[in-house]
């Protein structure tokens, strides 16, 4: 898959962001500001452009919502990704200029993009969600597991209703039969015949009401009488002097009475009484009545009444043949039982082994986020392996247990960013949200160098509040926050240089920013290397 990378996020009316755009660099990026800022609401910016949902507090919908993700692949490809406020308020999707809808713009963003928050390390917490990590881990499918299952259901329910007695199938054939014949008898083919009918009963029926008037037009016009107007329009005409210079609009008037005449005509022949017949008329109206009454009896549509048919024709041929389709049930549920057997022992053998490879793969990773001394392991049971769970100890002598109820918060998150290091593909944008909160000193020393070796494969993107990460960005984001006119704004700029070396420091020492702090913060920056 090519590599991808975030070139641009854009936001308009999401909360206090009036309007914000960022252009992210290739490796590693940082997003910083003082508390409350807005950092957190920028990120929901770009899970809403990517399907996020759209009904989480954190995004501070508003009518002016617009929030935009530009994202290149190395093969020179562009998705082009967009969520906004339509003029009655509900969000908009599309999807490189296309309109979308937000399930397909999160099956567009999985393969280029993943966002890793604090609140992720809540998901370490569901058996379920931690299957879903070693099934990614091993790159298993249960799909065709999932599948034999389900039909075992539908066939488990198939011979439950298969399963009455004998008088009860016979009283169900024999409705079924009535309700059948009925419709059969009806020889509904077209879901739409009813509209067909109803049409051609209006055209009939209005060319039935208008048939005098038209009659009494063509006599206006030309009828018999010597006051009809085309009698008066040709006696008008045969008053015009000859060899007065005018015989060439005399013929032009003679042409134009012609064509009236041969009009009136066709009026006239439209209006016979043959054009509609009667009969056709009540046969019409009879057939209408007859497809109203099957389609309110049967679901209310035609084709709902068609549908109906042939489920009732397919339900009474199984009763017909309840025993040998039992039998055929039987059969198949046996022959289903044993392959999900086979299935669920292949499931649980994967699952064995992706768990324990990913339980290696995130010991190494553990001492990079200053969990050197902690132990952890993946674990599956059940017949396919599908009970899973995380087993954790933070100390060398101590019992294990389950992660959720042995590490504390900040462990938590530690945890989810070693995983997340030996689950991101190197060809995804990995985005992480404050996973560093609770942290600081050497183990935020450790954090910003393990996130900078990661950007050294695949862009990253980090919110961070700690000054040691964000010293390791290639490109430095700060979010500010100000009142203008009694509204409060944010806005997004990048730094560099002397403003760089003064927001390290704000990190570091708050709002007072002295000249200790911004020598460590320039010593901080001196250190990458």
């Amino acid at each position: 898959m090519p590599r991808a990378q975030l070139v641009e996020l854009y936001a308009r009316g999401l909360g206090v962001i009036e309007e914000a755009r960022i252009e992210f660099g290739s490796g590693f990026n940082v997003v910083t500001g003082e508390t409350g800022a807005g950092k957190t609401l920028l990120i929901g910016a770009l899970e809403l452009c990517l399907g996020g949902d759209a009904g989480a507090s954190r995004y501070a919908l508003t009518p002016e919502t617009r929030a935009v993700g530009l994202f290149t692949l190395d093969d020179g490809a562009e998705l082009h990704f967009v969520r906004e406020a339509s003029v009655t308020g509900r969000l908009r999707a599309s999807l490189d200029g296309l309109p979308s809808s937000a399930e397909l713009l999160r099956q567009a963003a999985a393969p280029v993009i993943v966002i890793h928050g604090q609140h992720d390390s809540l998901a370490l917490r569901s058996r379920q969600e931690i299957l879903k990590i070693i099934d990614a881990a091993g790159n298993i499918s249960t799909a065709e597991l999932t599948a034999v299952r389900r039909e075992l259901a539908t066939l488990d329910a198939q011979r439950d209703v298969l399963g009455g007695d004998g008088q009860s199938r016979e009283h169900e054939r024999d409705y079924l039969s009535f309700q059948c014949a009925e419709l059969d008898q009806a020889h509904l083919e077209d879901p739409k015949e009813l509209d067909t009918v109803l049409a051609e009963l209006t055209r009939l029926t209005t060319l039935r009401d208008v048939h005098d008037l038209l009659l009494g037009v063509v006599e206006e016009l030309d009828g018999d009488s010597d006051e009809a107007a085309l009698a008066r329009f040709a006696r008008v005409i045969s008053r015009l002097p000859r060899d007065a210079g005018v015989e060439d609009l005399r013929d032009n008037l003679l042409d134009l009475l012609e064509r009236a005449r041969d009009d009136v005509r066709e009026i006239a022949a439209r209006a016979q009484p043959e054009q509609f017949d009667p009969q056709v008329i009540d046969d019409l109206e009879a057939r209408a009545l007859q497809l109203r009454q099957l389609a309110r009896k049967h679901g209310g549509s035609l084709a709902r009444a068609i549908l109906e048919r042939d489920d009732m024709a397919r339900r009474i041929a199984e009763l017909s043949a309840t025993e040998q389709r039992l039998a055929d049930l039987d059969a198949r549920v046996e022959e289903l039982t044993l392959i999900e057997v086979n299935l669920a022992t292949v499931a649980r053998r994967e699952r064995v082994a992706a768990s324990e490879a990913l339980s290696m793969r995130v010991h190494h990773q553990l001492p990079r986020v200053a969990l050197a001394h902690a132990t952890l392991r993946f674990v599956v049971a059940g017949d396919d392996g599908s009970e899973a769970q995380i087993l954790f100890t933070p100390n060398p002598g101590w019992p294990e247990g389950p992660l959720q109820s042995l590490a504390s918060g900040g462990e938590l998150s530690r945890v989810l960013l070693a995983l997340s290091l030996e689950s991101v593909d190197d060809n995804v944008v990995a985005v992480f949200d404050e996973v560093d909160a609770g942290v600081g000193g050497q183990v935020a020393q450790q954090i910003g160098e393990c996130l900078r070796e990661v950007a050294a494969h695949r862009q990253v993107i980090a919110v961070t509040h700690l000054a040691s990460v964000a010293a390791k960005a290639a490109h430095h984001f700060v979010i500010d926050k100000s009142v203008e006119k009694g509204t409060t704004v944010i806005r997004v700029r990048v730094v560099t240089g002397q403003e760089r070396v003064q927001e390290i420091a704000r990190m570091l020492t708050g709002d007072v920013i002295s000249d200790e702090a911004q020598a460590l913060a320039r010593r901080l920056l001196e250190s990458v290397t």
